[in-house]
């Protein structure tokens, strides 16, 4: 009797590397390894995916579009208070959140992984658009791809630093206390 079928095979894969990603540098994972955490078999695996650059790409768009339509939602959303500070405190608090899922694509991407540098190199250029342009729809006052691109440096800046554990940040405080500032500097900005 043939073993019984698994539904959304690829989600299953994904969700398998992710959970590898929290032990080890994907550039460590073997598909063999995924397979068996997958509970499939290599072969099915290489039918959803050609290679390991694949599953990562498709880990980081699932993360980056979950990412990006919460960004456009929050936003969007009239009932909340989505001014310039308010903004920058979401994105920051966001990106630190979510920073366990970028970090592997850093690593491949520093030690040589050219396909996965082109890769997050061209999704950061988006999300720096899709943050300048919220950024503009609140105030005119302040470039928004500069500010945008700021806030992506200080995100990454800050999960790095949180990451290590460096006791002498306090992320939360630093987060709320750049919010502060943005207030007092654009008072008012929608």
């Amino acid at each position: 009797m043939a073993a019984p079928r698994k539904d959304n095979v690829r989600s299953l894969i994904i969700d398998s590397a992710e959970e590898l990603l929290t032990q080890k540098p994907f550039s460590e994972i073997s598909l063999s390894e995924l397979s068996v955490q997958a509970g499939i078999s290599k072969g099915t695996l290489y039918y959803h995916f050609k290679n390991k650059n694949e599953i990562l790409f498709a880990i980081t768009d699932r993360y980056l579009d979950t990412q990006w339509q919460e960004l456009c939602e929050w936003t969007e959303n009239a009932d909340k208070d989505t001014s310039l500070h308010r903004l920058v405190k979401y994105i920051l608090e966001r990106d630190v959140s979510g920073v366990k899922l970028r970090l592997p694509l850093f690593y491949d991407a520093m030690i040589g992984n050219e396909e996965i540098r082109t890769h997050l190199v061209k999704r950061y250029k988006c999300f720096a658009e899709l943050i300048a342009a919220k950024i503009s729809e609140r105030t005119n006052k302040v470039s928004g791809g500069y500010f945008a691109w700021l806030l992506l440096l200080m995100s990454d800046g800050l999960s790095i630093h949180q990451t290590i554990g460096n006791s002498h940040l306090d992320t939360d405080a630093f987060i709320r206390q750049t919010a502060e500032y943005i207030e007092s500097f654009f008072p008012g900005e929608e």
